[in-house]
């Protein structure tokens, strides 16, 4: 079984791991200090490589009942058990479907409870991926000799830097020669404009929340499906954003 520990405290994650060692030999664990850590190791798979998530909930930054529901938009989400101190947040996380909740500090037989609850669950086998339709919309990119077409529903955000453009996928960058502008032309039913070096997904789109930005002072940020970090809405965009979101 692979498990993921996501905890900010470098103590939790090794008694955790040591738990998990004294459960047997079979259990390949990796930590992560944060949310933004955990998706981007989750997201690396689409999540399909590990079983199991044990999940703090007090983090800074995402904490894990926002991290769960990211994760839970993956197309192989691991199961989830949350780990954590506050006992209030039991409901919360039995409502985002977690498979089991425990409480620090973890005890053994506790932990090997909640992991025998993990392997009773059926295990979705990954589709095959099927092949795009020609007709199906797609961004065409030239990598090292080679040329990918990525479909729309993968494509997260795209975003100008200096001589090219950034796509960001679900599970990886790209990078694009080419103007933000004519992109935003091609593909104006498919992105939008969030501030004045970004585009992203109108599909994507979940949330428009108040953020803090170090150079820029009080602010927006827009929270897109399967991304751990927020991107910035300049003001200008603001109206359009919550318009989009009004749509959906």
């Amino acid at each position: 079984m692979n498990i993921l520990i996501v905890d900010d405290e470098a103590l939790a994650r090794s008694r955790l791991r040591t738990l998990l060692g004294d459960c047997g030999p079979e259990y390949h664990v990796q930590e992560a200090a944060h949310a933004a850590e955990a998706l981007s190791v989750l997201q690396q798979r689409l999540g399909a490589d590990f079983d199991l998530v044990l999940l703090d909930i007090h983090m800074p930054g995402q904490d894990g009942l926002s991290l769960a529901q990211t994760i839970q938009q993956l197309p192989n989400p691991p199961a989830i058990v949350f780990v954590t101190a506050h006992v209030d947040h039991a409901v919360s996380a039995f409502e985002l479907d977690a498979t089991d909740y425990l409480t620090k500090p973890v005890r053994l037989a506790r932990l090997q409870q909640a992991i025998a609850k993990v392997q009773r669950l059926p295990r979705v086998p990954t589709p095959a991926v099927a092949p795009v339709p020609d007709n199906e919309p797609a961004i065409v990119i030239q990598e090292r000799g080679r040329t990918v077409r990525l479909p729309m529903a993968e494509v997260l955000y795209l975003k100008a830097e200096q001589k090219y453009v950034t796509v960001r996928t679900f599970t990886r960058s790209y990078i694009l020669d080419g103007s933000l502008l004519e992109l935003e032309s091609r593909y104006a039913e498919h992105f939008m404009r969030v501030h004045r070096s970004m585009l992203v997904a109108r599909r994507a789109l979940r949330s428009l929340e108040k953020h803090y930005d170090a150079e820029e002072g009080e602010g927006w940020a827009v929270r897109l499906q399967g991304l751990a970090e927020l991107l910035p809405v300049s003001r200008r965009q603001v109206s359009a954003v919550r318009e989009a979101l009004t749509l959906q």
